[in-house]
């Protein structure tokens, strides 16, 4: 594994270990919910029952730290915690599909990413 695509993973990791703590931490989340709830963003790939094009945009709009990171902030900002706790797991879960070596898919097959090719 090269250095940068190991940064990569890593930094995948990272994520996902700070935004777990921050939802413990801040929230005081029960790990039920955490885990239910850690998964749900893999609904996006229903797009790529319609082709890859539409599955690729579909994934990628949802496993984005951008969108994550305005969720958190929209809910401290506002005080809305389920907002918070929402940014906080997809976080969590586009760490862990970084840290695994699941990245944003391109439009021309579902194994394609721009880590690697699964």
């Amino acid at each position: 594994m090269s250095l940068p695509r190991a940064l990569l993973h890593l930094e995948g990791a990272a994520l996902f270990a700070a935004s777990t703590w921050g939802y413990f931490a801040l929230l005081e989340g029960g790990l039920l919910a955490y885990l239910a709830l850690l998964l749900v963003p893999d609904v996006s790939m229903v797009g790529f029952v319609r082709g890859t094009r539409l599955g690729a945009l579909t994934y990628n709009v949802v496993h984005n730290e951008a969108l994550a990171l305005a969720l958190a902030v929209i809910g401290l900002l506002s005080d809305v915690p389920s907002a918070l706790g929402g940014g906080l797991i997809l976080a969590a879960h586009v760490g862990m599909d970084r840290a695994l070596g699941y990245g944003l898919k391109y439009p021309s097959a579902f194994r394609d990413t721009h880590l690697q090719r699964l």
